[in-house]
């Protein structure tokens, strides 16, 4: 299995830069994983609704180029479908069963993620209907990764 995590923006505090590193050592056991950073916009505090397009707009568009037809396409969304860890398990399971090699995750910037991304995913995923920093939501990305292999694979993870 092949993984792609497509992210809006650089991780500047190292924990997290950390703790991503050793999801990503850890998963190697199960699939190859990458991770793809796209240069996220500067958001003024109080811009107005139109910047807010323009800055979804451009970022969306970086995104959009790291992506190709043949993807699936997992989008990290607020209003996205929520599942258990379980579920999230069965449904990679089922995905890799029936023959879906490459799966590409998009988590976006501050201000989500420009609509055109989300037309182009093929499903839209919610981790919570809490507002996470983008480096922590990286974070939980990953070990829901690595937990959903263990469960798949029936080997023990702390519950």
């Amino acid at each position: 299995m092949k993984i792609r995590i497509v992210c809006v923006g650089k991780i500047r505090e190292r924990f997290f830069r950390d703790a991503v590193s050793e999801y990503v050592k850890r998963l190697s056991r199960y699939a190859r994983v990458s991770i793809e950073e796209v240069a996220d916009e500067k958001t003024p505090d109080g811009a107005a609704a139109g910047e807010n397009a323009s800055i979804l707009t451009q970022e969306g568009g970086r995104i959009l180029s790291r992506l190709s037809p043949s993807d699936h396409v997992i989008a990290l969304a607020i209003r996205g479908t929520p599942c258990t860890s379980e579920a999230f398990a069965s449904h990679l399971g089922g995905m890799m069963t029936n023959g879906v090699s490459s799966i590409t995750f998009v988590i976006g910037g501050s201000l989500g993620l420009d609509p055109r991304v989300l037309a182009r995913a093929d499903e839209q995923l919610s981790f919570s209907s809490f507002t996470f920093p983008h480096p922590l939501m990286r974070v939980i990305l990953c070990e829901q990764i690595y937990r959903a292999f263990r469960i798949i694979r029936h080997e023990p993870y702390h519950k």
